[in-house]
């Protein structure tokens, strides 16, 4: 028997706050998404400079690199809860605080290409990830931030905060 993917989640299966990044990802499938990424995303991001990766549009907000490690640690979280709600651990998960983590980071001691390569990495892991769940797998929800939230819908949250930042990179960092 031939095994069928998840389609993309149903409302009730995350938090109407990511309704946002779901929408910004037009395949049916994640997994898809997350491996295309890779080639939408990834030269755009190789081709920063290290002066580039100081750049702020406005005063007040995340510099590139900033952008950059906020993307890491999403990803990392987000798998996080994902692997939690497909292994069946209904124990609640705290909310985190990405401008915390921003504040702590400390990314501009960092390259781009390390942030770069780091984040390639972690999304071949997370495609390993999400190919390697069955559909039940993949629909099984966990608690995070107070919410109920499916691995598929991780995944196309994942999908599409990425999604998210690479438009904002190039309109308003980049432009």
């Amino acid at each position: 028997m031939i095994e069928t993917r998840s389609q993309r989640p149903e409302a009730d299966e995350h938090h109407s706050y990511y309704a946002r990044y779901i929408a910004l990802v037009p395949e049916s499938e994640a997994v898809p998404a997350l491996e295309a990424q890779m080639t939408e995303l990834l030269p755009l991001l190789r081709s920063l400079t290290e002066a580039q990766g100081a750049l702020r549009y406005e005063p007040g907000k995340w510099t590139v690199k900033q952008v950059l490690q906020h993307l890491i640690d999403g990803e990392r979280v987000f798998a996080y809860r994902a692997m939690r709600a497909a292994r069946g651990d209904q124990t609640p998960l705290a909310g985190f605080d990405e401008n915390v983590y921003a504040d702590q980071a400390d990314a501009e001691r960092r390259t781009i290409r390390s942030l770069v390569d780091e984040l390639e990495a972690l999304r071949r892991a997370n495609v390993g990830l999400f190919g390697g769940l069955s559909d039940e797998e993949l629909r099984r929800r966990t608690v995070a931030n107070q919410d109920e939230i499916s691995a598929r819908a991780l995944a196309f949250i994942i999908a599409g905060h990425a999604r998210h930042h690479g438009i904002l990179l190039r309109d308003r960092y980049l432009a």
